[in-house]
């Protein structure tokens, strides 16, 4: 039998979705992950799987909020989705369910994330 679990999964995860937001998929390791959860490397691991793992948690998660959305699906869409179905597969769902406002959307976030005033310039 395991040990419980002692750290809260609902902040490990808020604090890894602002970071993948913030530094994409590929531009975290798991050491950023570490510190900006302030849970164990092992605890994270075993919790999640992999930072595939806690990613896709996040990407779940999110979806209960509408800008931290927008921040995983840009990641989502931009470096993983053409090569996890998983991932693909709720990137289609969350903009399925914005309908056709989603690529405007998405693209004017893109474009503001970018430095490129919003997508005015």
């Amino acid at each position: 039998m395991g040990r419980p679990r002692e750290f809260d999964i609902g902040s490990a995860v808020a604090a890894a979705a602002r970071l993948f937001a913030a530094e994409g998929y590929e531009g975290c390791s798991m050491d950023r992950l570490v510190q900006a959860t302030g849970v164990h490397r092992a605890s994270l691991y075993a919790a999640f799987g992999s930072k595939r793992g806690l990613f896709v948690e996040c990407l779940r998660t999110s979806m209960a909020d509408v800008e931290d959305q927008y921040g995983l699906l840009l990641v989502a869409l931009v470096e993983l989705a053409a090569r996890d179905e998983e991932v693909r597969a709720l990137c289609a769902q969350t903009t399925g369910v914005w309908g056709d406002d989603a690529a405007l959307e998405l693209g004017t976030r893109l474009l503001a994330r970018a430095g490129l005033n919003g997508g005015t310039s």
